[in-house]
């Protein structure tokens, strides 16, 4: 791939990724695969403006020996150097970039539990540091591809091909072109215009349908707001969380959901796949969940704590969009939920209430955001899709007809 082009997707992330503000620090979190691009994306991130930029390296095999050989004590502690760290961070705001490129599959055979049992002990101590924070600062999400990753979505290329067949789509889907910055632009300006007709709306339900057998309703908050593409984060900085994005979300009403939806596409839950699956709600509540293949890791990710059975989004993708277009099924959330409708089981997010800036964030919560500790999501859209939104007026308007918009 041209550096030329590299270059381009590198200053697009940290100048339209996470807007970087003169003097502002920037931490990126990256698997080992690519090291020249998270060199030229640092270099980017300096020439945006930032004071100081930390690479935080992330390699799966270390954490399958990590859980293989700590006690669960050991991995659920969180040592004092690192609450001050976390304590810098709420102090200082830096903006966070994470480079996605993980194998899919890269931690099958980890034993889940264990590492389960290790988030939950380290997220009951870094919860208190992360809600200060939250929708104070800027984020984003974008990937790269990792070797193992590249030859998962194109088994029959050799390593080298298949690496660089990634690079061609992961840039061709996030929109850089001569003028990427101007790309996003447009394409946020369109997503804001789907944003303030729904909104205009007043939602009150959404009803999904699909011949698959998903036969889905979902309580919305009277405060809720759909958003889309950039966001603006309470001290003012608008950024695009992520890179690419095709999604509208909601933040639905905790204990506000009835019926049963059917995966889409497989998910890639903690380096393992869970595939053909449902999920099935009873007063908003995933109460019956099953699968095809990972059915035990799918129960234990709704178990992760009181809130993990709970919606925290909805959000609507049409059918016939730049990455569904494409025909590839990418085995990675950033990308493949922005090729289909879909839910996240977990915490919810609070700017999607209308002037959320202020409220506490447990009054969020009381409002009707969900507050878990994990947020997933799951592929739903079909290409026969059905979505009818019930109003605040009683009627009912189509918002989804054979899997795109009906609007």
């Amino acid at each position: 791939m041209k550096k030329t082009v590299l270059r381009s997707y590198a200053k697009l992330i940290a100048r339209a990724g996470v807007n970087i503000e003169k003097g502002q620090d920037v931490v990126i979190v990256a698997d080992l695969g690519q090291p020249d691009f998270v060199r030229m994306l640092v270099e980017e991130c300096y020439r945006a403006g930032a004071g100081a930029v930390t690479v935080d390296w992330a390699y799966q095999p270390l954490t399958k020996l990590h859980v293989r050989h700590q006690s669960v004590k050991k991995l659920s502690a969180v040592e004092k150097w690192e609450e001050e760290k976390m304590q810098h961070y709420v102090d200082t705001l830096p903006c966070r970039i994470y480079l996605d490129s993980e194998d899919p599959d890269g931690l099958k055979g980890i034993n889940s539990q264990k590492m389960a049992k290790g988030r939950q002990g380290r997220y009951k101590v870094m919860k208190k540091y992360r809600d200060q924070m939250e929708g104070k600062y800027q984020w984003c999400i974008a990937a790269v591809p990792g070797k193992a990753w590249a030859k998962k979505v194109f088994p029959d290329l050799s390593p080298a091909r298949a690496i660089e067949k990634m690079w061609e789509v992961i840039l061709s889907c996030s929109r850089v072109d001569d003028d990427p910055i101007k790309a996003w632009q447009d394409h946020n300006a369109d997503l804001a215009a789907r944003c303030e007709y729904l909104n205009g709306l007043h939602i009150r339900e959404l009803r999904y349908k699909a011949s698959n057998g998903t036969d889905f309703t979902v309580g919305m908050i009277p405060q809720g707001e759909f958003r889309g593409g950039c966001d603006t984060s309470l001290t003012g900085h608008t950024f695009n969380p992520n890179i690419p994005s095709e999604e509208v979300f909601i933040s639905p009403m905790k204990g506000k959901a009835e019926g049963i939806v059917y995966a889409s596409m497989p998910l890639s839950y903690q380096g393992q796949l869970i595939e053909n699956f449902s999920v099935r709600f009873e007063g908003g509540k995933a109460v019956e969940v099953k699968a095809e293949k990972g059915e035990e890791l799918l129960k234990q990710m709704i178990s992760m704590d009181e809130n993990a059975a709970y919606l925290g989004e909805c959000a609507l993708v049409p059918f016939d969009s730049p990455i569904s277009n494409s025909g590839i099924l990418f085995y990675n959330t950033l990308f493949d939920e922005n090729a289909s409708c879909h839910l996240a089981l977990g915490a919810g997010y609070i700017d999607t209430l209308k002037d959320y800036g202020k409220y506490t964030l447990e009054e969020c919560h009381e409002m009707g955001i969900n507050d878990s500790m994990i947020h997933v999501d799951f592929m739903i859209g079909t290409a026969d899709m059905s979505i009818d939104a019930v109003c605040e007026d009683g009627s009912i308007v189509p918002v989804f007809r054979d899997g795109n918009w009906a609007f």
